[in-house]
């Protein structure tokens, strides 16, 4: 007889106010009994086992794993549950992650296959079972490992034990890389109609990869990978964040002169570690300027040529081979070496906004509770300069502020200022014809017409 459980129809509030912990108590049970098996359990343990394996029955009924729901009906399958429990169970309670590494006799808490088949009692004629079922739970995003021996620890995936645990991912970053913890949306983007749906197919590769793969036998390959081309401000970092949210992944941008080092071998070493501490989670990669590193290639003129493009291409088949999305973004496409864009499953440009879209863009990007001057003309707005979509946005918030100063309404001599400021981030001097219709709004700082 095995310690695997079949679901029981029984709730009640206790039920629903205890929550996971039945689950958790279990396995520590379980543990505890694996420990006494030479002198036999004591009485009183098994009677709690009794007890509480009546508990999780109950809870498992009421529907304490519907947490994880979104990765398919895998979590509603008793064995899977059963496998769910002991992996999770040691980050829950850290005391059942000691207890592991004492039963299996090593530094690591997480259990292997061999330990939950043990725990489990579940027999030799069973195997074959458990292994299948701990496959469905790794291509559900559920756990990750490194092989699929039966001695290898089998690991929680970082974001189903936050959600399953109600816990914040607080500031975990892999090395070399950093959160964006912006949230947008579709809504969000003003791009072209083309542009939305090549996102929204790049979304494909990774909603569709099991049927595609493992139910047609597709081939299998990393990433996916798509390079994101315009000039700055023009929503390749925006889009980004639209993808990580409609997967409820975080975005990390990947800092690359924090990777690359002077010191031949040490680039390869930071690539991997950056790579290996992303492996088997659920994240998206953002790698920034990557003309830089993937220009066109000339002659080899020195010997560190050489080891720079050793460095790329050990940076290209890292981001091939990981198992997940990664986005590159360039402001230089064609100083990208052709043979690097075949590798990628999405090229993706970013236009300049037309005067329609910069009109949408100012309307949305001014606060939206700040007093708008009746007079404001966004038509005259938005033809008047052609800025991009973070130009926009950093002159909306600039006009915003001079209102407030002002105490008045938001109007369009507040618009032009802001708009020159923004303008001349990049030149000096800007000339009146540069503003078009908006030179003429503009003012001293007296307060006396220019």
């Amino acid at each position: 007889m095995t310690a695997a459980l079949n679901t029981d129809p029984h709730t009640d509030a206790r039920t629903e106010e205890l929550g996971l912990l039945p689950e958790w108590t279990r396995i520590e049970l379980l543990c505890l009994c694996f420990m006494q098996a030479r002198e036999g359990p004591a009485q009183d343990v098994l009677d709690r086992l009794k007890q509480v394996q009546q508990d999780v029955r109950a809870g498992r009924e009421a529907g304490v794993w519907n947490t994880l729901e979104q990765s398919g009906d895998v979590i509603h399958d008793s064995l899977c549950q059963d496998l769910l429990a002991c992996v999770y169970a040691p980050q829950a309670v850290p005391r059942i992650g000691w207890m592991i590494q004492d039963l299996q006799h090593n530094q690591n808490p997480a259990p292997s296959e061999a330990l939950i088949v043990a725990l489990l009692a579940i027999p030799d004629t069973h195997l074959e079972t458990v292994r299948h079922a701990l496959l469905r739970l790794e291509q559900a995003g559920l756990i990750t490992r490194d092989r699929t021996d039966p001695f290898t620890a089998i690991q929680p995936d970082h974001l189903a034990l936050s959600r399953l645990l109600k816990r914040s991912l607080g500031d975990w970053a892999p090395p070399g890389a950093y959160p964006v913890k912006r949230r947008a949306g579709w809504w969000e983007l003003v791009l072209p109609a083309e542009q939305v749906t090549m996102l929204r197919e790049f979304l494909l590769w990774i909603q569709h990869r099991d049927t595609v793969v493992n139910q047609w036998g597709g081939q299998l390959c990393g990433g996916p990978v798509a390079l994101f081309a315009g000039p700055s401000g023009t929503g390749k970092t925006l889009a980004a964040t639209v993808l990580a949210n409609e997967l409820d992944w975080p975005l990390y941008r990947v800092d690359l002169a924090a990777l690359v080092s002077k010191y031949v071998g040490e680039t390869e070493k930071n690539i991997g570690r950056l790579f290996d501490a992303t492996h088997g989670r659920r994240v998206i990669l953002q790698f920034d300027e990557v003309d830089a590193l993937m220009g066109k290639r000339g002659d080899l003129r020195e010997a560190r040529d050489r080891y720079a493009n050793m460095e790329v291409s050990y940076l290209l088949a890292r981001i091939e081979d990981h198992d997940g999305p990664c986005l590159l973004t360039t402001n230089l496409r064609s100083q990208i070496d052709k043979a690097f864009l075949r590798r990628f499953q999405m090229v993706v440009e970013f236009p300049r906004p037309d005067s329609e879209q910069r009109e949408e863009l100012w309307r949305r990007l001014l606060p939206p509770r700040a007093p708008i001057s009746d007079a404001l003309d966004f038509r005259q707005i938005a033809e008047a300069v052609n800025l991009t979509g973070g130009q926009i946005r950093n002159a909306a918030l600039h006009s915003a502020y001079l209102a407030a100063d002002q105490e008045s309404d938001i109007d369009t001599a507040h618009i032009a200022r802001a708009v020159l400021r923004e303008m001349a981030k990049e030149q000096n001097q800007v000339s009146a014809s540069q503003l078009g219709a908006l030179a003429g709004y503009l003012k001293n700082e007296d307060g006396s017409a220019r």
